[in-house]
């Protein structure tokens, strides 16, 4: 059966205990961390502004720590750095925001309807999430023997859209679509006339010296990672499989990212702090739409932790969660200016434990967080 990934990034808690304080002086990061080790994930990074910690293991096959410094695959917050570049063109008015997509990409969509920019940018396009079932994975063990299909910038888009009717019409309602942000990468490169990666570096990394950021594209290989990433995709008694080496040219525009902690939450200081956008931009930006659990903005996620059951304190945080098989990031920051990036080595196959878990040490930055009596009630946050 083909199976739609979602992640896990806040509990709905319908019945909640709190969270075990820790002993002594332990950082509450450091100990949420380690009970999510304890809960079946292999290894924890979390990097805030006062904290570089890790727990569990970079590699299953032999000691030693995470790395705090190392890069990770940070998949769907891949689509913020997008949606950034996007209003970026919208303000030296290169791309209108509520133009049509088809002006500036004929032919690439097969649909009558039209579909306006922000409506790709919001997720309230229609498009279809993600490849035809045909054309991705159909079984845990695919994402092991398929890791190096070759996408070109177009093929995601076309094979998923061709194949598959719009969800509904546009503007009608929200649903995540990995596909829409391949559009909006490519609607980067025919405005700019350059590839993505390349107006990456020139307007974001390069600038912010966010020296661990890129989007490899083909390349497969993680180099100086924070941990190796794993997925259980075999049954036992085989274990886990490293998922680490992958071409993810499949989510070029929507997920395929690499960064590190420091960077993400470098690159969340400067776009929130205003230092991206001008301010008429970024007001557009975080203006939301309901979004299952959560709200979504033009490219960013808005969470209350206190209407989500999460925190006692009213508490917004603006960030994005990211999935990927293997590696799952939080990277969120508060309305003063507190950021965490988080990883976690184990994403679609972890226990409902160890998924809600693995949410906590991001959530310990900005609240003694509390648990749900049933880790499996939880709303899922659409990512990759």
């Amino acid at each position: 059966m083909r199976r739609s990934f979602v992640a896990i990034a806040c509990a709905t808690l319908l019945s909640v205990t709190a969270f075990p304080a820790a002993a002594g002086t332990a950082d509450p990061r450091q100990t949420a961390m380690d009970a999510a080790v304890a809960a079946g994930i292999p290894g924890m990074v979390a990097v805030a502004d006062d904290f570089r910690g890790v727990s569990g293991v970079a590699d299953i096959t032999r000691p030693g720590k995470p790395s705090a410094s190392g890069r990770w695959r940070v998949a769907s917050v891949s689509k913020v750095f997008v949606a950034t570049l996007v209003l970026q063109l919208a303000a030296e008015k290169r791309v209108g925001l509520d133009e049509p997509v088809q002006r500036y990409l004929p032919g690439l969509l097969p649909y009558p309807e039209p579909i306006t920019v922000r409506q790709l940018l919001q997720h309230t396009s229609g498009l279809p999430r993600d490849l035809h079932p045909d054309d991705t994975w159909a079984t845990w063990p695919e994402i092991d023997t398929e890791r190096f299909q070759h996408f070109d910038s177009d093929d995601q888009i076309r094979l998923s859209t061709s194949k598959q009717p719009l969800v509904f019409k546009p503007g009608a309602g929200w649903a995540y679509s990995n596909t829409g942000y391949n559009v909006l990468g490519l609607l980067v490169e025919k405005t700019t006339r350059k590839p993505l990666e390349r107006v990456l570096a020139e307007r974001i990394t390069g600038p912010l010296h966010l020296r661990d950021t890129s989007l490899p594209r083909d390349f497969p290989f993680l180099i100086r990672p924070a941990a190796r990433g794993y997925e259980q995709l075999y049954d036992a008694p085989r274990g886990l499989t490293d998922v680490t080496i992958y071409n993810y040219s499949r989510y070029y525009g929507a997920g395929g990212m690499v960064s590190s902690g420091a960077d993400l939450n470098r690159f969340f200081d400067a776009l929130l702090g205003g230092r991206l956008l001008p301010a008429d931009l970024l007001a557009q930006m975080k203006t939301t739409v309901a979004a299952g659990g959560m709200e979504y903005g033009l490219g960013l996620m808005k969470l209350n932790l206190k209407t989500a059951g999460i925190c006692a304190e009213d508490i917004t945080i603006w960030g994005h969660g990211g999935d990927l098989p293997g590696y799952n990031t939080l990277s969120f920051r508060d309305e003063s200016g507190k950021n965490i990036s988080t990883l976690a080595t184990v994403d679609l196959t972890a226990s409902p434990e160890a998924a809600l878990k693995r949410q906590l040490p991001m959530i310990s930055e900005f609240c003694a967080p509390v648990l749900p009596a049933r880790a499996t009630a939880q709303a899922p946050v659409p990512s990759l």
